[in-house]
């Protein structure tokens, strides 16, 4: 069995809070730090120069934001899986990251252990929020039903994407384009009110517990 390995940039701008996270990354075969970065342009300059597979990023740092890094990080095409990793757990700070296209929402004090998890979990494609907030965006959703509104063909893309597949792996799976799949998810963004696969998922999945 190939043991998987995945290149992490890791930027926050504390030297002290890095270290710490690259320790605790050490700790798991999984993961490479390849770079760190203190601030969000060094970030983005990184992070084009290394495409890591994974990005763990502090929401509040001086100069540039967290959230301005995330969504100049997107503009620039960067398709690692961007995870937040902060202290922050206020309302309008989750919903705004999700938005933009964050993959998950963690917590700095949540115990090592259940990072890693989170994190690995998030490295292979799964969405990940840390327990304390998942509520946030469970609640999010208005009380009629957005769903009703999506087409069957929205549904089953919808369905693909939840299960953390890529728009390439979905088209393979539903036997339509990759360009196909790109418009029936803006679509379907856009009927759910929603501004990320992330929160859509969320959404879905709360939609189908009830």
């Amino acid at each position: 069995m190939v043991m998987k390995n995945y290149r992490v940039l890791i930027v926050d701008d504390h030297p002290l809070m890095r270290r710490g996270i690259k320790q605790l990354l050490g700790l798991d075969p999984w993961f490479t730090v390849v770079a760190e970065a203190g601030d969000g342009n060094e970030a983005i300059a990184l992070a084009l120069q290394y495409t890591p597979d994974v990005i763990l990023l502090d929401l509040n740092m001086k100069g540039l934001s967290g959230l301005d890094t995330l969504k100049a990080l997107r503009n620039e095409g960067v398709d690692a899986r961007i995870i937040v990793l902060t202290v922050s757990d206020a309302r309008s700070d989750v919903y705004a990251l999700i938005d933009a296209g964050a993959d998950g929402y963690l917590l700095k004090d949540s115990e090592p252990e259940q990072l890693l998890e989170h994190i690995r979990a998030a490295a292979e494609g799964q969405n990940v929020i840390s327990d304390a907030v998942a509520d946030y965006l469970s609640s999010r959703s208005e009380q009629h039903d957005p769903f009703a509104e999506l087409t069957e063909r929205e549904l089953d893309v919808l369905q693909e994407v939840a299960r953390g597949m890529s728009n390439k792996q979905v088209a393979a799976q539903l036997h339509i384009s990759e360009e196909t799949v790109k418009v029936h998810i803006r679509n379907m963004l856009r009927k759910l009110d929603v501004r990320s696969r992330v929160a859509a998922t969320v959404m879905y999945l709360e939609h189908k517990s009830q």
